[in-house]
């Protein structure tokens, strides 16, 4: 049996992998122009994410899922820190900042379990 809070992990991915395609504006805006194919990697990474937190609830693939999170957290930080007018959906920079260490605090979770 898995620690609860290994169970609310997996389901925050696997709630935000189908929000990118319940709601794929929300992270088209804030794919850095350099990406391309925006709506492509909108769907890529909503399938990660639901993949990995499937992953994670399986004692068996929770490492490789752990190790999987913390890589895609890490190459997500340019998301935040590269973000355009467009993408801060007109929030206070403060709320946007406080973003960074949010996302310290999820790559913290993840190692938990690798």
């Amino acid at each position: 049996m898995l620690p609860w809070h290994q169970y609310l992990f997996g389901l925050i991915f696997l709630a935000a992998g189908v929000t990118h395609f319940t709601k794929p504006h929300w992270y088209e805006r804030i794919i850095p122009p350099y990406i391309p194919a925006h709506k492509t990697m909108v769907m890529l990474s909503g399938i990660a994410e639901m993949v990995l937190g499937f992953m994670l609830l399986n004692p068996d693939t929770q490492k490789v899922a752990a190790w999987s999170i913390i890589v895609m957290l890490i190459l997500f930080f340019s998301v935040h820190i590269l973000q355009n007018e467009r993408a801060s959906l007109k929030l206070p920079k403060w709320l946007l900042i406080l973003r960074i260490p949010i996302q310290f605090g999820l790559i913290y979770w993840a190692y938990q379990y690798a």
